[in-house]
């Protein structure tokens, strides 16, 4: 196996861990996989066969085609396969998971942790966290490839949909147009789709859908950034009745155990808008495929049993390329397959960009010249200006009580709101005698909290220095933040003691890095 191979050592967390031309790669190496089995061929240069490695099977959600198709994908490598079982384990005794994972680390020189957990963002957050334990005992590090965690993602999941839309197309990549139809909600391979399309070079997806069930709106916004054309029903009837419709059907099923009681009880009603009905098969496309992560429901299917005969059954031989995807993903971690790769792989992380600019000081101006009427001018000390400039008096005073709260300002001060030459138009600022300097924890903090603002510090009546904040690129390391999904792994009564880290993604939204969750600027702060 190539030690410089890209993809050894990967954690599979997200669809976006692979790039396109990656995901591309995954799916050319399962049809040659696929083709040289169904042909009997020699599958002696996929398999790992490496009796160091191991390959654990941690599923604490229920699961049966992507465990045993992982399991029968680890069988397949000849590699020392463990399943661990959550209801004997030391779980039951509220230990962490990264206190479990570490000690299974410790069992070989090589591991893969297959993860399903009801837990958002466990494969990043261990990736992290093990990877360090790893690096500090001079180990290689193992890697986490996640099985489905929480309403979050299901990766593996999305691959192998994806290689299947491919197949069903004939391999041609240039445009796709599909129908998401079910609990578009709850359903984490749907969420998936918001990346995993992207290998096509032209997407349109029709989503179908009651409100209840609507997809939620921050992976909605990442289509749309994808570039995606969408389209919304509340119905499969009323889908039917557009007059351009996909011959390309993703079905999911209504996820009860995740629902909230007003909504179960409406069951019947949501499920008949997203179950197909036999007096409808003449309304569609020719060569319109069906498809579905599976289970269905035995009862009440959302795609009913009399189309299992019919060439609209597309599911049966998506689940079958589940074990041909899984086989591959294992093998490009592992360092097997990977080193005939030649495109394009992730773009490295962006360095943090600084968000604090020195503002040349044009002239030594007395700095009672420069007050408002309301505010005492200082002799020393520190004045925040533009304090959420053209917001509302509120907001404004919203953003004046919180950096005093946030940056613990208990001191000696006078603050308020003011309006520039247009008598319309708002600032707050924030005159502190007792402040003489501001470190950098504290201007972080301070951007982080009120960006667009500026730092004057004063001396001698003067402004000595001046300082003008940015929006940072990353939040994180603050005592005041959290992820607001009590299903992250960094919720506190989770007790994983992962810390809380967000990115901006577009305007003055934040994305928790491990559950994906996009917040509105003002919601990550506790105070």
């Amino acid at each position: 196996m190539s030690s410089t191979n890209s993809f050894q050592g990967r954690t599979l967390a997200a669809v976006a861990d692979l790039s396109i031309d990656e995901q591309r790669y995954l799916y050319r190496k399962t049809r040659e996989l696929k083709e040289a089995w169904r042909c009997g061929g020699d599958l002696t240069h996929f398999r790992i066969r490496d009796p160091e490695l191991n390959v654990y099977l941690m599923f604490l959600e229920d699961s049966t085609r992507t465990k045993e198709s992982f399991r029968n994908a680890a069988k397949f490598h000849d590699v020392r396969l463990n399943v661990f079982d959550a209801s004997s384990s030391s779980f039951k005794k509220s230990e962490s998971l990264v206190d479990t994972v570490k000690m299974l680390f410790g069992y070989g020189r090589r591991s893969i942790f297959i993860m399903r957990t009801e837990m958002e963002g466990v494969c990043r957050a261990l990736e992290e966290q093990i990877g360090e334990y790893a690096a500090r005992i001079g180990r290689e590090k193992p890697v986490f490839i996640n099985a489905g965690d929480g309403r979050h993602e299901h990766p593996t999941q999305e691959f192998l949909d994806e290689f299947t839309f491919l197949e069903q197309r004939g391999w041609d990549d240039s445009h796709i147009h599909v129908a998401l139809i079910g609990d578009l909600f709850h359903g984490r391979t749907v969420h998936s789709k918001a990346d995993g399309l992207n290998v096509f070079g032209s997407v349109t997806v029709d989503l179908v859908a009651p409100e209840e069930l609507a997809l939620p709106a921050s992976y909605k916004s990442r289509m749309e950034e994808n570039g995606f054309e969408i389209r919304e029903w509340a119905s499969i009837q009323e889908y039917l009745g557009s007059g351009d419709i996909s011959n390309c059907w993703y079905f999911t099923r209504l996820q009860l155990e995740r629902m909230g009681d007003e909504v179960r009880e409406r069951e019947n009603e949501l499920r008949k808008a997203v179950t197909f009905r036999q007096d409808w098969m003449d309304k569609l496309p020719h060569n319109t495929r069906f498809f579905h992560p599976l289970p269905r429901h035995r009862e009440k299917p959302v795609i009913p049993t009399f189309l299992d005969g019919t060439p609209l059954n597309g599911w049966d031989g998506q689940s079958i390329n589940g074990y041909f995807t899984r086989v591959v993903e294992l093998a490009m971690v592992a360092g097997r397959l990977g080193s005939d790769f030649d495109g394009i792989g992730p773009l490295p992380e962006e360095k943090e960009r600084s968000f604090i600019t020195d503002v040349e000081i044009t002239r030594k101006s007395r700095v009672e010249d420069r007050f408002k009427v309301g505010i005492k001018p200082v002799d020393d000390g520190t004045v925040i200006d533009h304090i959420a400039k053209g917001r509302s008096p509120e907001e404004i005073w919203d953003r004046i009580y919180r950096i005093r709260r946030i940056l613990k300002l208990n001191v000696r001060s006078s603050h308020g709101v003011f309006h520039s030459a247009d008598p319309h138009h708002f600032k707050g600022l924030m005159s502190l005698p007792d402040i003489l300097e501001i470190g950098p924890t504290e201007l972080k903090k301070l951007a982080a909290v009120s960006p667009g603002c500026t730092v004057n510090l004063i001396e001698n009546r003067s402004v000595k220095a001046k300082y003008r904040l940015s929006m940072p690129p990353k939040i994180y390391n603050f005592e005041e933040i959290s992820c607001k999904n009590p299903k992250c792994i960094t919720w506190p009564g989770a007790f994983q003691s992962v810390p809380p880290h967000f990115y901006r993604t577009v305007g003055e939204t934040f994305t928790c890095r491990y559950c994906g969750k996009r917040h509105e600027y003002g919601d990550i702060w506790d105070l």
